[in-house]
């Protein structure tokens, strides 16, 4: 084991971590990884420190930080997933009449990377390249409430982390949790005049083959429009990109 890289075994302990779907204890990812204890220990507090890992130190437990999620989600960015996207986006809007748009989750802010704007819809604030706080976004809700609970808390320690855009939304952890648990229970998350007034938004996540969230779709709409069947349409496009990522069953 002297003779692996140190590379190598943080590595590995990032690959065991992103396989459990809870944080654990020092001691299995010792045993999972066939690592010295006090080795384990030192690679655990590097990656915290770089915040590859965080640790909950009331439950003695580690788990991926929100670093580990923006290495992760760097596929979502590149060409492969904006070319598998880009028909089935078109094909939403053609089917709702609203624009749509593809977004990931890059710390605590989603970045726009696809948009098909419908004909005759104006142009909205969320283009391709702008980043907006994930807390206020359906994009970014769809995206936290299938992250593990110990990476919201990374993100979202604080009141201190949540920026306001018009007075609305989520203002702390707790608020957040209520809106994410109620994102959970409904199927696809939403806002409402919280990005820009006058316009709200349902997304849906895309997951990939671990059945983590790599980029959600989303379709804007004005207020006063009826949204009948448009969360189920959404739904259908966000399930027809994760089958073509090898994601699994939206369960």
């Amino acid at each position: 084991m002297s003779q692996v890289p140190a590379a190598t075994r943080a590595l590995r302990v990032l690959r065991f971590l992103a396989g459990q779907p809870d944080p654990v204890p020092l001691d299995r990812i010792m045993r999972a990884c066939d690592l010295p204890r006090s080795t384990t220990y030192h690679l655990l507090r590097a990656m915290v420190d770089e915040g590859f890992v965080v640790h909950l130190v009331d439950e003695h437990r580690f788990g991926l930080g929100p670093a580990a999620f923006e290495v992760g989600s760097g596929y979502a960015r590149q060409e492969p997933l904006q070319r598998i996207a880009r028909r089935p986006l078109a094909d939403l809007v053609d089917r709702v009449g609203q624009s749509a748009h593809l977004a990931i989750l890059h710390g605590r802010e989603v970045l726009y990377v696809i948009e098909e704007r419908a004909p005759g819809r104006p142009p909205l604030v969320s283009d391709v390249g702008v980043r907006l706080p994930a807390h206020l976004t359906a994009s970014g809700r769809a995206v936290l409430a299938r992250l593990p609970a110990s990476q919201v808390r990374a993100l979202y320690p604080g009141s201190a982390q949540f920026v306001d855009r018009h007075g609305r939304g989520p203002r702390t952890p707790t608020q957040l949790r209520e809106v994410l648990t109620d994102t959970r229970r409904r199927g696809y998350a939403v806002e409402d005049g919280e990005v820009t007034p006058g316009l709200a938004s349902v997304a849906v996540a895309v997951l990939d083959h671990n059945g983590h969230p790599v980029a959600a779709v989303a379709v804007t709409y004005p207020e006063d429009a009826d949204p009948a069947g448009l969360p189920e349409a959404v739904t259908a496009t966000a399930d027809r990109l994760t089958r073509r990522i090898s994601g699994p069953p939206r369960g």
